[in-house]
């Protein structure tokens, strides 16, 4: 018999009550004992908790990841113990499929993420970004079912990443992807410092407006309630698109291929939101929303025998406000470049190890005046850019990772400057902000 079945023998006969068999009525094997047998495991394997059943399979995934970081902006100074933000923290992830027919599967995926003290939510005010969601909590980052077919391509439903979520960043090789990145997961909600008064002036997260969930880079970034599609690959392409209310649709193009000694991966989509009611854009909710539009590229090249990589990235972000918006008739656009260089070389029997430098740039342009929430999780606020007016935010660094092959882990240590500047008169020149960390991140 199979493990399981064994199992289950085992609690038909404590759910007997004890009773004694003798070894005359053991040995009887004739009539239909043997089949009423069967059919009694296979009621007590349905009742069992156990890896999938007979026909759909269960497979559990994850990581957990944690980090240490230090931080000062110029009038103060701080550091903090956190996990990696939304869509990077801790998180559990159940998987499943079964055969349809040959070529054909179904299955599903149920994915939660748990956020300890979200890095997203962190600010000076440690205390009060737990207060608005920074704190403890478990939240549904992925729930869908898919239809796949070998040679159609594969359809999901559900909540789940939408074609264009993190289509630039996901190229990146390197081993670097998580503490270095165009999204700004460690700063976003921290206040900028006005220079000589201390006073805030917006957030740092809140520089290029961007929407949907992202910030600096990766708008349109939170998994949404979508119907996406994905083209089967063909010579090292596929591409994919999906549209979910209320209302975004979205396409995106990848490639990834290995030719003399290479590795090259590169990706693009675009994505609109008409809408409204972005889940990070505060105020009148859906009635101060703007129409945005979305484009993002990015390219990773690594020559293997030694280890040299270089990747980049590039995103625009165009914001319309309609006439039943709170500032009719205004627009923004913001050009973000991302670049990182480095190598990834096996030096010790550990694993690998990464040395990387990496520098961001977004320009934002007010073409009228516009009002952005000041950071993620900032309600009450705003920070203005309007006619005339233009920001830009520079941010250069550069860290290491070790890999640890046999326990499925990284850990990195990297230092990161930020500094900001714009043509407003009516606010004074900006603190720069410095930050060093270093964390850990485990897979199961």
């Amino acid at each position: 018999m199979k493990k399981q079945s064994l199992s289950a023998l085992a609690a038909a006969g404590l759910l007997a009550g004890g009773m004694s068999v003798t070894s005359a009525s053991a040995a009887d094997l004739g009539g239909n004992c043997c089949a009423d047998l069967e059919e009694r495991i296979a009621e007590l394997e349905a009742t069992t908790a156990r890896k999938g059943n007979r026909k759909v399979s269960l497979t559990v995934s994850g990581w957990v990841g944690q980090q240490i970081m230090a931080w000062d902006d110029g009038f103060e100074s701080n550091t903090y113990v956190g996990d990696l933000g939304t869509t990077l923290a801790s998180h559990v992830k159940f998987t499943g499929q079964a055969t349809i027919v040959p070529g054909w599967t179904a299955g599903y995926v149920l994915h939660l993420e748990m956020s300890n003290n979200d890095s997203l939510a962190l600010n000076q005010n440690y205390q009060e970004a737990g207060l608005v969601g920074g704190w403890t909590k478990v939240t549904p980052l992925q729930s869908y079912w898919f239809i796949k077919s070998e040679s159609l391509g594969k359809i999901g439903v559900g909540r789940q990443s939408q074609a264009s979520d993190n289509t630039a960043i996901l190229v990146d090789g390197s081993g670097s992807l998580v503490p270095a990145n165009w999204v700004a997961f460690d700063v976003a909600s921290f206040q900028m410092r006005e220079a000589g008064t201390g006073l805030n002036a917006g957030s740092w997260g809140a520089v290029g407006l961007c929407t949907g969930g992202g910030a600096w880079g990766d708008c349109n970034g939170n998994t949404q309630n979508v119907v996406r599609y994905d083209t089967p690959t063909f010579a090292g392409f596929s591409a994919s698109a999906s549209w979910g209310e209320d209302d975004m649709w979205d396409v995106a193009l990848r490639y990834a291929g290995e030719f003399s000694g290479f590795k090259f991966a590169a990706a693009a989509a675009y994505n609109e939101i008409t809408g409204g009611g972005f889940p990070n854009w505060h105020g009148a909710g859906a009635a101060v929303a703007p129409q945005t539009q979305y484009f993002q590229v990015g390219a990773y090249l690594q020559h293997v025998p030694t280890g040299l990589f270089v990747y980049g990235a590039y995103g625009n972000n165009q914001l319309d406000f309609g006439p039943d918006t709170a500032v009719p008739g205004a627009s923004y656009e913001a050009d973000q470049y991302y670049i990182k260089a480095g190598v990834r070389q096996r030096w010790t029997p550990l694993g690998h190890t990464v040395l990387y430098g990496e520098y961001n740039n977004v320009q934002g342009d007010g073409g009228t005046a516009v009002s952005a929430p000041t950071g993620v999780n900032d309600l009450n606020t705003a920070v203005s850019v309007g006619a005339g007016l233009s920001d830009e935010l520079e941010v250069w660094g550069v860290g290491v990772v070790q890999e640890i092959d046999n326990a499925a882990m990284s850990l990195w240590l990297s230092y990161r400057h930020l500094s900001y500047d714009h043509n407003n008169a009516a606010v004074g020149q900006i603190e720069d902000f410095d930050y060093i960390k270093a964390g850990a991140l485990i897979n199961f």
